[in-house]
């Protein structure tokens, strides 16, 4: 068992231990979408949700998602966050609605951050679900994907 990193000699779960890498700037963009109806679409862009602006909301869904990461995967170390941003994107046609969702995520720390920027792009997706799903649950979250991360000892990464 001690081979996996994430193994105790015991053959049990344990939190990896950090304390001897080095510290460096590290990035992590995610991405992810959800498909709505056109009832949805304008009643997003016009304001007009009863529960009210889905946007700002669950755009806080996803900051706080990232922030609190380590206490929904239960191996990921708590980080201290420099910064993290959320971006909208929609794509239409005649018949589909598709809202993109990106998630840019930042420290200077010893682990990397591509987890707080997948978490906030599910919180994310998850939130304008709840919001609206009063409308149409036929909604559907799209794939989620790290786009890219920078840092640390595996170096960069770019989908």
């Amino acid at each position: 068992m001690s081979s996996f990193t994430h193994f105790n000699e015991q053959g049990r779960a344990k939190m990896v231990d950090i304390s001897d890498k080095g510290e460096t700037v590290r990035t992590a963009v995610a991405k992810g979408s959800i498909q709505v109806n056109k009832e949805i679409y304008d009643g997003i862009q016009q304001g007009t949700m009863k529960k009210g602006d889905v946007l700002a909301v669950a755009q806080v869904a996803g900051i706080m998602a990232a922030k609190n990461t380590s206490q929904w995967i239960p191996m990921c170390h708590p980080l201290s966050l420099s910064g993290v941003n959320i971006h909208f994107d929609w794509e239409t046609s005649e018949s589909e609605y598709t809202l993109h969702i990106e998630a840019s995520v930042k420290t200077k720390g010893s682990t990397g951050v591509e987890m707080e920027a997948l978490t906030a792009v599910s919180a994310t997706a998850l939130t304008i679900y709840d919001m609206c799903k009063a409308v149409d649950k036929g909604m559907i979250i799209g794939e989620n994907y790290l786009l890219e991360k920078t840092g640390g000892k595996n170096g960069d990464f770019k989908r």
